[in-house]
Order: structure tokens, then C-alpha cells, then sequence
């Protein structure tokens, strides 16, 4: 579903943002162009949603300091909590660092902080708090096992309502919504869920009716070596060509047509085809050159990996641009299998795709110093 839905939503939006580089704010139709766009925008959050509860997200993990992320996101917090609910954040001392993504750690945080808000309509108070907790031995607790080891928990308490005992089981299921009609999707606490999960940890709810609620996050802690940032600056090098050959490989005609349109408009050169095999077909000419391969993960005969592996193996070095309409969990493998491959999920805007396509066009220009010559499609 989120494949085929993401497909549509990339053809939408993307030709929404070919027809708004036709118009200036000025224009009547501009403002009905903003709305498609807007409303394709909601659309793919929601599928977002979607696949963060199945835990087929793209994550960017890093190594945090829960202190620092929750810092930066407070100024955020309080204009979502309102006048009438206040928010304590109190932090432990000596907190290890973790290893997720920011922005959908962020989500996690937003979506607990909005629900204990949304619980106390008289207003209250919400207490975010974080703890580090070392487990001698498993946890067991609803149906989950936590293996020993360092955590930072991760505490969101209100004076709400609370939860009756008898959906207190449901609350992280899609669409599973106390709220009246229009005021969710019931997806806040399902994503919640998903992201939690896919980053390694666990979420755990107590609450009593009438006396509020407490969602705790175990976050395992991260024990690696934290690498110092380097300040060294890199050999000078000549700027890379902005403009290049792509390969544009799509089954989905709309999509197709929006991205090589988009590429043609930067300056690209784009040899079309809508299956693997004809991929193939196009690169058995030895004189031509090409500099990026884009291609959908997943399409009829072989697919985006299939051919692009066949194709390496006389074109090394190529860059390649993986575009998918949901994450796979096998893409990491993909990525160790073809080198130099980077992954943009759909839906993607024209600005993201011509700077995914840019970037990789750069990386593929070797470095030398100023005044001498460059190459193309350089085996790395």
C-alpha cells in the first residue's frame, strides 16, 4: 500500500512543483497549487505514519545526547502544551548516550508531550524526565522482554484522565483513537511505537483513571566510541560538472515523466527506460557515458538492484540513486552489496531529487588539485 500510494503522491506533488515554477506568488492559480501541494504533503505523512508503526522507516541514526535534543526541542514544546498546561523537564545527572535518528526521535517526544496535553483539557501539568537505569537481569513486561544492560529512560507524565483498563491494550494500535471525529488519526501513539521499536527500544504505559498517565521509553545506551569531529580541511579541488548523464529507470509512467522532466529542467541529459532489462538494453552501446543510474527498488522483471549489479560489473564506479516508495529492511544490504549507492524515498520534491542527483554527480568527480583534469565514473 505505502508503495503503490507513494508512487502517486511523487507523480502529484511533483507535478505541482513543475506547474509552480510557471507561476509567481502573484498568480490566482498559485494559491490552489500551494493547497494540492499542502494536502500531498499530509498525505505522505500519513503513510509515514503508516510505515513508522510496521517499522519499515529509513532511519539516520546518530549518537545523542538526550540533554542536548531535548533542549533544543523545549522552546517547541511549550508552544504546543498552550497556556493552561505547564511542562516541568527535569533531566538525570550522568545520562549515557544514545543512538537514533533526531528528527523522529523529536516526533516520539512531540507526539507523548500532544496526548498528555490533549488529556487534561482542564489544563495540568506534564512532567518530561529522563533516567539512566542500568538492568542486572531481563525485564519482562507486556508480552516484551528487555535484556539487561545501561538504558536512558525516557519519562512523559501527566494529570490526565487516564486510560480504562479495558483499552489500555489498544492504545498502540492504528487508528485506535479516544478522541472525537476530526481531532486525530489515531496513528500519534502507533508511531510512537514503530520508532521506538525500530530504534532498538521499548515503550511502556501505566496509567489510572482519573490520576493520569506515564509512557516510559527504555533507549539502550550506546557504547561505542564517540569519534571527535575533524576540522582538517581537504585537499582544494576544481568544482565537480553540474550538469551529467542520467539513467532514469521507472515502471510508473507519471513518476517517470515528472523526474526526467525535473533533471532535463537542471541542465541533466536523461536516457529514459521503464524496466531493467531495458536498462540494460540502452548501456550495452560502449560509447556512451553515464554518470548516474536512478532506479526504483522495486519493479516487474528484474529489479533495481538486479540490473544495476549486471550493469557495474562493465560501468564500475557509477553513482547510483536507489528511489523506493517505502523502505525495505534489506536496503542496508543493498547498499554494502553496490557501492557508491545512496537511498531517496518517495515521495521525493524536485528540490530533493536534483540535490540527491547533484550530490552523487560531485561525489563521482575525483578530486585534484587545482589546474589539473577530472574524471567521471571513477572506480572508487
Amino acid at each position: 500500500m505505502a508503495h503503490d500510494f507513494n508512487n502517486l503522491l511523487t507523480a502529484i506533488s511533483g507535478h505541482c512543483d513543475l506547474l509552480m515554477l510557471r507561476h509567481d506568488a502573484g498568480d490566482p492559480d498559485y494559491g490552489d497549487l500551494v493547497q494540492i501541494h499542502q494536502n500531498a504533503n499530509r498525505a505522505a505523512s500519513l503513510v509515514g505514519q503508516l510505515l513508522a508503526f510496521s517499522r519499515k522507516q529509513t532511519l539516520s541514526p546518530e549518537v545523542l545526547d538526550l540533554r542536548d535534543t531535548m533542549g533544543e526541542l523545549a522552546h517547541l514544546l511549550d508552544r504546543l502544551v498552550g497556556e493552561r498546561v505547564r511542562l516541568r523537564i527535569r533531566h538525570a545527572t550522568a545520562l549515557p548516550p544514545i543512538r537514533a535518528d533526531k528528527r523522529q526521535l523529536e516526533q516520539v517526544v512531540m507526539n507523548l508531550v500532544v496526548n498528555a496535553r490533549d488529556a487534561m483539557p482542564r489544563g495540568g501539568e506534564i512532567r518530561l524526565e529522563t533516567e539512566a537505569v542500568q538492568l542486572t537481569r531481563e525485564m519482562q513486561r507486556d508480552r516484551a522482554v528487555v535484556p539487561p544492560g545501561p538504558y536512558a529512560l525516557v519519562r512523559v507524565r501527566d494529570e490526565g484522565e487516564g486510560i480504562p483498563p479495558d483499552r489500555l491494550a489498544k492504545i498502540f494500535e492504528p487508528f485506535f483513537t479516544t478522541k472525537r471525529p476530526g481531532e486525530g488519526t489515531g496513528l500519534g501513539l502507533s508511531t510512537v511505537y514503530g520508532i521506538v521499536k525500530q530504534t532498538g527500544g521499548y515503550v511502556f504505559v501505566d496509567s489510572t483513571v482519573g490520576q493520569g498517565s506515564c509512557f516510559t521509553l527504555y533507549l539502550p545506551a550506546y557504547l561505542g566510541a564517540v569519534l571527535p569531529v575533524s576540522d582538517t580541511a581537504g585537499p582544494e579541488v576544481e568544482q565537480a560538472p553540474d550538469c551529467g548523464v542520467v539513467l532514469l529507470v521507472e515502471d510508473e509512467a507519471p513518476v517517470r515523466s515528472f523526474t526526467a522532466r525535473a533533471l532535463r529542467m537542471r541542465g541533466h541529459t536523461v536516457l529514459e527506460a521503464e524496466s531493467g532489462e531495458e536498462a540494460l538494453e540502452v548501456l550495452a552501446d560502449d560509447t556512451l557515458a553515464v554518470d548516474v543510474f536512478l532506479t526504483d527498488v522495486v519493479m516487474p522483471g528484474l529489479d533495481g538492484p538486479g540490473w544495476v549489479s549486471q550493469a557495474l560489473r562493465t560501468r564500475p564506479g557509477t553513482r547510483v540513486v536507489f528511489v523506493s516508495g517505502y523502505a525495505e529492511d534489506s536496503f542496508a544490504e543493498i547498499r554494502a552489496r553496490i557501492p557508491n549507492s545512496v537511498y531517496l524515498p518517495k515521495p521525493f520534491s524536485l528540490a530533493e531529487l536534483t540535490a540527491v542527483v547533484q550530490r552523487q554527480l560531485r561525489a563521482g568527480a575525483r578530486p585534484v588539485p587545482k589546474g589539473g583534469t577530472q574524471s567521471l565514473d571513477t572506480p572508487s
